[in-house]
């Protein structure tokens, strides 16, 4: 029984992250916990061994070792098959969906019995227990309906544009009348390929859980997505839920990063990374990242190597191998397939172009002044950090959501273009001709110039909604005052 001497001494809410342990997922979830925690709220960051060790390294724009209100729950689980990420080398293939990760996905959901002994054990300590979930971690929480004083949220790690077409079939025909009819045709909003019918199943079972959440929560803003929250927010009250848009999670005030962190899939060479972007002028460079969870084929490299060459255009190019799965091997890149490029291919571009085989610092680099364009996979990190500093995106969606981030990036906020359309992803190599004409169409051209106008127009806005008085920063001011009413 809790005294009422011992109540004057309880937190009045105490928060548990519950992440997806992929990159992407981890990345979002962690930086919202760094939101929450500059309240004076204690939250518990649960994760797997390996991968709450891999977000600590990869953070950008913030040290969460200086917020002593962040706890790191790192739980073992058990082992899992993993295949080696495949390269997507059969052109008959309906998808480039990572399933090399499912089983680690699968192994995650081990961790319903630690994070409920860990819920039992904070309950007693709080006024209010509040529970942030990955919407694919749902059957992990469930628990939390057992202790009187815990509620739940479902984080989803996509766009709200993505979700609603995914989840609700009125409201994806609410969005195709928000636009013009010709540029949201059935081919774009499709997903046919996005997902293999096995993850379709772990998705369903997991979002089955939603219902005992109180209500959803996204990494995005009005800015960025109001006609879609607006109709999201109105289904989400008529079925008494709460919708929380609470992004951009990523800081948006860029410092330069003093922290050179080896190996271990840490940010390598971050100084060289910066300092060769320091030699370039404004708008110059394009940045060119496909992601975490994709190994391109050794024919695909090469195609993309010639094109960024053939363009004479500057460029900083992440070229690695997919994260693997096997979540009892340390994070590193020297045990990942070596992705290798014609002879002589670096010595050539030396003087307009890099190639960062190492973790890249993407938020810094797209921070900086000289990044005027993105070629990217359009993964909702990535849309995010590249929204909020103002850099159009050269989108080549490869799987998930992806597609349907891409179709928000360039056909309802216009900051960007297609690669390559996504009916047409049984090609599976995007010949160089095409890479050297997305990268002059973006860098070279009036087109480009006018979206990079837009772009920079959408960041500011995105920037200034998170200050002192802007819609994203009472927002989130909201659902603090709410987990803490």
């Amino acid at each position: 029984m809790v005294t009422p001497t011992m109540a004057a001494d309880l937190n009045k809410v105490v928060v548990v992250m519950v992440p997806l342990p992929l990159q992407g997922h981890l990345n979002q979830l962690l930086h919202l916990s760094r939101l929450i925690a500059t309240n004076n709220i204690p939250v518990h960051f649960v994760c797997t061994t390996t991968h709450g060790r891999q977000a600590k390294l990869r953070i950008q724009g913030w040290n969460p070792h200086t917020i002593s209100t962040i706890h790191f729950h790192d739980f073992p689980i058990p082992p899992s098959s993993s295949p080696p990420p495949p390269p997507p080398t059969n052109p008959n293939s309906i998808n480039n969906f990572p399933s090399h990760l499912q089983p680690l996905c699968e192994a995650a959901t081990q961790l319903r019995h630690p994070v409920a002994s860990l819920l039992r054990k904070l309950s007693p300590t709080t006024h209010r227990l509040v529970v942030i979930h990955d919407s694919l971690m749902g059957s992990v929480v469930q628990d939390f309906v057992s202790l009187p004083n815990a509620e739940s949220y479902t984080f989803h790690t996509v766009s709200a544009f993505a979700i609603a077409l995914y989840t609700s079939k009125k409201v994806r025909e609410q969005i195709q009348e928000l636009v013009e009819p010709e540029d949201l045709t059935n081919d774009l909003l499709s997903f046919e390929g996005c997902f293999t019918s096995e993850f379709k199943k772990f998705i369903s079972l997991q979002h089955e859980y939603t219902k005992l959440s109180s209500g959803r929560i996204y990494n995005t803003c009005k800015v960025v997505e109001q006609p879609v929250l607006d109709l999201l927010e109105t289904e989400a009250r008529n079925r008494n839920k709460l919708l929380w848009a609470l992004g951009p999670f990523n800081p948006v005030d860029i410092k330069r990063s003093t922290v050179v962190t080896k190996k271990d899939g840490g940010p390598v060479h971050v100084d060289r990374c910066l300092k060769w972007l320091d030699k370039q002028a404004s708008n110059t460079v394009i940045f060119v990242s496909f992601g975490t969870t994709i190994s391109f084929s050794h024919e695909q490299v090469l195609e993309i190597a010639t094109g960024l060459e053939n363009s004479n255009r500057k460029f900083i190019w992440v070229l690695r191998d997919a994260d693997i799965g096997d979540h009892h091997i340390e994070f590193n890149d020297e045990i990942k397939r070596r992705l290798e490029l014609p002879e002589g291919y670096e010595d050539r571009v030396k003087d307009r172009g890099m190639v960062v085989r190492e973790w890249a610092p993407q938020l810094e680099i797209l921070a900086h002044p000289s990044i005027g364009g993105f070629m990217s996979h359009c993964g909702w990190n990535s849309c995010m950090e590249s929204i909020s500093m103002g850099v159009p995106i050269a989108a080549w969606p490869l799987h998930s959501d992806q597609p349907n981030n891409a179709v928000l990036v360039t056909k309802i906020l216009k900051v960007g273009f297609l690669v390559k359309e996504w009916s047409s992803r049984r090609e599976q190599v995007v010949p160089a001709v095409a890479v050297e004409k997305a990268v002059m169409r973006l860098m070279g051209s009036t087109e480009g110039q006018e979206m990079r106008k837009r772009a920079v127009v959408v960041g500011r806005r995105v920037r200034k909604s998170v200050r002192d008085g802007g819609e994203a920063r009472m927002e989130l001011e909201s659902f603090i005052a709410h987990i803490a009413r």
